[in-house]
């Protein structure tokens, strides 16, 4: 029995030594897909054309939707996105069809995640792209990826899209 004992105490040790080095590394936070965004409240869309100064890394016909948390800020019942909010930016490839522009391939989901804690470093927002329609991860370093921009926008918490009434 003693045996047993000292056995669960050093398996005890092990387990937390191991917790307690995971602390002390950095830990990069994961922004995750959004299943099912599609079904969330459209926000707005609008096309970049050539012309734009963002054209070449963002032209195409964006979609932007808000998850129920990012709801309270667009909605203006809140100033700032509480912790939970999720906005997507569905870039998709304009094309020219029958004197319209059309929805082409998807090029890239844009997932910007708000958690203050996790994310203090870029305005508590976490960022994340998605190649096409892969679970492809696209964004390596999100502060110069993208919050180095949004970086402009910080008297909006650090959002570019508002709410079309």
């Amino acid at each position: 029995m003693k045996r047993l004992w000292s056995g669960v105490i050093a398996v005890a040790f092990v387990v937390g030594g191991i917790s307690a080095l995971s602390l002390l590394r950095p830990s990069k936070a994961v922004v995750p897909y959004p299943e099912g965004y599609r079904e969330w409240v459209h926000i707005k869309s609008m096309v970049i054309q050539k012309g734009h100064p963002l054209y070449e890394a963002f032209g195409g016909i964006h979609h932007i939707y808000a998850n129920d948390r990012a709801l309270q800020a667009y909605y203006g019942k809140t100033r700032t996105f509480p912790d939970g909010s999720v906005i997507v930016f569905d870039l998709l490839e304009a094309q020219q069809q029958d004197n319209a522009i059309v929805e082409g391939k998807r090029k890239v989901v844009g997932v910007m995640v708000k958690d203050s804690k996790r994310f203090a470093e870029t305005g508590g927002w976490g960022f994340e792209g998605f190649k096409g329609d892969t679970r492809q991860r696209v964004v390596t370093d999100p502060k110069a990826a993208c919050f180095n921009c949004h970086a402009s926008q910080q008297a909006h918490d650090f959002v570019f899209s508002r709410y079309r009434k």
